[in-house]
C-alpha cells in the first residue's frame, strides 16, 4: 500500500519543522524508512546519509552574510523528501526482486536440475551439516559457472 510509504515520508517532512530538530536522529529514522522502500543502495539513502552541517569558518561567514532565514541542510533534506514523495505518488514503489529468489534463479541458470534438487533436499533436511553439504555441491560446480553466479549477484 503506497499510502503507508507516502505517509512515512510526509511524517519525516513534518519532523523537519520541530523546534529541537536533531539532524542525526532524523537521518537515522529517514534512512530506515527509505532503505525499506527503495533498498540500501538507493541514491535517496545516500543523499540523506551525506547531509551534514559544515562548521568551517567560510561556511559560517557565508551563511551569516546572506541573510538567509532557512537552514540549508533542512532545505536540502526537504527537497530530497519532496522529490521522493512525488516519485512515490506518480511512479509507485520500485519493484525489488527478493534476494532469495534472485539467488535461486541465478543458480538455476548455471546448475543442472539434479544439483538444484540436491541443494533443496539438503535445505529441507534436519541435517546439522547443511552448510558443508551445500558447500560441497557448489564446490563441484565448474569455476566458470560459479564465477558467473557471483558476478550476477554483485550486479544490481
Amino acid at each position: 500500500m503506497i499510502e503507508n510509504e507516502i505517509a512515512l515520508i510526509a511524517r519525516q517532512l513534518e519532523s523537519l519543522t520541530v523546534k529541537n530538530f536533531d539532524l542525526e536522529a532524523w537521518k537515522s529514522h529517514t534512512i530506515i524508512f527509505l532503505e525499506r522502500i527503495f533498498g540500501k543502495e538507493s541514491s535517496k539513502v545516500r543523499m540523506i546519509k551525506e547531509l551534514k552541517y559544515d562548521y568551517s569558518s567560510w561556511s559560517l561567514r557565508d551563511a551569516a552574510g546572506t541573510g538567509k532565514d532557512a537552514d540549508p541542510v533542512i532545505m536540502k533534506a526537504r527537497e530530497i523528501l519532496e522529490a521522493t514523495k512525488l516519485e512515490l505518488e506518480h511512479l509507485g514503489i520500485p519493484k525489488q526482486e527478493d534476494e532469495n529468489l534472485k539467488i535461486w534463479s541465478l543458480l538455476e541458470e548455471e546448475m543442472t536440475g539434479k544439483q538444484i534438487r540436491e541443494i533443496k533436499e539438503v535445505l529441507q533436511s534436519a541435517d546439522k551439516e547443511k552448510m558443508e553439504k551445500i558447500a560441497n555441491i557448489l564446490y563441484n560446480l565448474e569455476k566458470e559457472s560459479m564465477a558467473v553466479v557471483l558476478a550476477k549477484l554483485l550486479l544490481p
